[in-house]
Formats: structure tokens, C-alpha cells, sequence
């Protein structure tokens, strides 16, 4: 196996253990048996295979093994943060103390300095746990490194660092495969994007929220770059592009559906907020039947999940004030109950489908 994607070498992994169950289950049923030459140099080759993936790919081979890796996720994931916030709480515990000169001395060394013992350690570690805790760690360390030169040497309050902030977590992101550092990454880049619109409208960065519209554009665009330059080799990453993009894109129609002078429309707010449910609506059923279209299992639960919301949020503004608490929660539950009528036809087709 020559590819370096660790996603493809659990799909391998997994297609030679749904084989030994299917050849386990055809041999019990009497419809195949192969003969024992033919069991022994399928079974040698799995095992072969097996072993490289685990070898190359750190590919969990059991459900013990896959638990622990878990775990060790799970671990790492805390141990970075708690790291980082001991290298934040020391940086202010002691910074008074030193000159100017070992202050800035500092803050170039600790980003560089663990940027090349993640380097080291990515070199020596096959499954990366170690690695990306301290990759985590020069996030980190990079972050403190922005905010207190800009103290230090009394620079205004900057969009830039936004931008500063993605591009670092972005590269390391794509260095080691950290799907948490993408998504800072894609954050830091909406911030970025909505404070500089701010800033051309006339307005303060920091007022960045004040027009949900300014989001719009740079989401949709994020949405679908994964289409356009492929993700296949980094574990994860299009489902953050897409889910994360859709977040904001559906969180900014949601403010401007219930606040419609925040809207850059010259139209009233009620003819604002009217356009904006609509879109609402649109947009989430259309990224539902995409993501059925190209199974894209965490964008339809992400479409699903808005596409209530807006519904709940329109039953609320019709029915709240007027109708029994009673009845307008029975309407709620038996909305509820045609949804799953209409996606359990959904799949039963679906599966149908398959199974011609």
C-alpha cells in the first residue's frame, strides 16, 4: 500500500475484516468453501496486509486497540491544552520581571522552539499523539507570541493577527492532521474576512458582528473548496470545511431572519427578515438532498439540524403568543413525528436502491 492517508488504510483494514466475516458466514451456510491452499494464502496475505497498515499507518487491528487510541486522543487533546495554558499563565506571572530584550528574546524562541521539537518528535512518532500535543503547544505559544509583542511595543488592535492566527494553524493543520487546528484555522479566517469588511464599510474591525451579512460570501466559499482542491489525503478535513462553513452561514441567515436591521438591505426589517427565513428554508433543504445526493453523512445531519431550527423558530413567532402551551408543544412533537415518516420513506428507498 503506497498511499500515505491514513483514512485509506482503515478502509482497507476494514474491507479485509467485513471479508473474513462475509467468508466466515458463506463457509457456515455451506454456500462457499474454499479449499485449505486457498484458505491459507488468503489468510497469509491478510495477515501481511494487515501487519504494513499497522506498521505505516498505526491502523488499530482491534476494538481494544481502537479504544485506546480513543483514549489516547482524548489525552492528548487535554494534556496540550492544560501545557498551553501553564506556558500562558507563566508568561504573565513573570513577564514584569524581565528586560525588554529577554521579553522579545522569548517570544521569537518559544514559537520557533517548539515548532522544531514538533518536527523531532513528528519524525520519531508514527501515530503523531505526541506530536500533535506539541503542535498545540506552538499554537499556543505563537498566539502569546502576537498578543504581547503588540503590547510591548504599544502596536494598535489588528484584524491581521486574525489572519496571522489561521495561516499558523493551517500549517500545522496540514503538517500533522490536526482537525482541531483546521478548525481554528477556518474560524480565525471568517473573523478575519468579517473585520475587514467592517473595517471597508467604515466601521470599527472589532464591530465585526454587527452585519451577520458579511459572513455569507466567505462560507459558502469554504463550503466548497473541498470540491475544488481535494482533502482525500488529510483524515476529516472536508467534513470541517463543509460543517464549519454551514455553521456560520446558517447562525448569520438565523440573526438576519430574527434582527433585519443588522441586514446592509435597504428594505424594511420585516421585508429583511421575511427574505432571510426563506433562505433559511432553501438553503437547509437543498443542503439536505446534497448531502444525500454525495452521502455526506455530517452535512445532512447539519442541514436537518438548522432546518428545525428554522421551523421551530417560524412555530414559535406564529403560535407562541396565542395558542395553548399544549397544543403549540403537540404541533411541535407531531412535526416531529411526520419528519421521521418522511426520512424513514427516504431510506427505505434508499436502501432499496442498494439492494438492486
Amino acid at each position: 500500500m503506497h498511499s500515505d492517508n491514513r483514512a485509506v488504510a482503515e478502509g482497507r483494514k476494514e474491507q479485509i475484516l467485513a471479508f473474513r466475516r462475509e467468508l466466515q458466514q458463506l463457509e457456515q451456510q455451506g454456500v462457499l468453501q474454499l479449499d485449505t491452499e486457498q484458505a491459507q494464502s488468503v489468510a497469509s496475505f491478510h495477515n501481511l496486509t494487515l501487519k504494513s497498515l499497522s506498521e505505516q499507518h498505526d491502523v488499530d487491528l482491534s476494538h481494544s486497540a481502537r479504544q485506546l487510541s480513543l483514549g489516547m486522543q482524548v489525552v492528548s487533546f487535554l494534556g496540550a491544552w492544560a501545557l498551553a495554558a501553564s506556558v500562558f499563565f507563566f508568561f504573565y506571572q513573570y513577564w514584569g520581571y524581565l528586560p525588554t530584550f529577554a521579553q522579545v528574546s522569548v517570544l521569537v524562541a518559544a514559537p520557533l522552539l517548539t515548532l522544531l521539537i514538533t518536527y523531532w518528535i513528528a519524525r520519531i512518532d508514527t501515530a503523531l499523539y505526541f506530536a500533535k500535543l506539541t503542535a498545540l503547544i506552538s499554537f499556543a505559544c505563537f498566539v502569546i507570541d502576537v498578543s504581547l509583542l503588540g503590547t510591548l511595543f504599544n502596536l494598535p488592535a489588528s484584524s491581521l493577527a486574525l489572519a496571522l492566527f489561521s495561516a499558523y494553524a493551517a500549517l500545522l493543520a496540514y503538517a500533522l492532521n490536526i482537525k482541531l487546528l483546521l478548525a481554528v484555522a477556518l474560524l480565525c479566517v471568517f473573523a478575519f474576512i468579517g473585520a475587514q469588511t467592517a473595517t471597508w464599510s467604515g466601521g470599527y474591525w472589532l464591530s465585526l458582528g454587527d452585519h451577520p451579512e458579511n459572513f455569507l460570501l466567505p462560507t459558502c466559499v469554504m463550503f466548497w473548496l473541498p470540491s475544488v482542491i481535494s482533502q482525500v489525503r488529510y483524515s476529516g478535513f472536508a467534513n470541517i470545511y463543509r460543517v464549519l462553513s454551514l455553521v456560520g452561514f446558517f447562525v448569520a441567515v438565523l440573526v438576519l431572519s430574527n434582527w433585519g436591521q443588522s441586514s446592509y438591505l435597504s428594505a424594511s426589517s420585516a421585508m429583511v427578515e421575511g427574505l432571510y427565513q426563506v433562505v433559511g428554508f432553501g438553503v437547509s433543504g437543498a443542503v439536505i438532498w446534497l448531502a444525500i445526493r454525495n452521502g455526506w453523512q455530517a452535512v445532512m445531519a447539519t442541514g436537518n439540524v438548522f432546518f428545525a431550527l428554522f421551523l421551530f423558530t417560524k412555530f414559535f413567532d406564529w403560535w407562541w403568543d396565542w395558542l395553548p402551551k399544549s397544543i403549540f408543544f403537540l404541533l411541535i412533537g407531531l412535526t416531529a413525528v411526520l419528519a421521521l415518516v418522511v426520512f424513514s420513506r427516504l431510506r427505505r428507498t434508499a436502501q432499496q436502491e442498494v439492494a438492486l
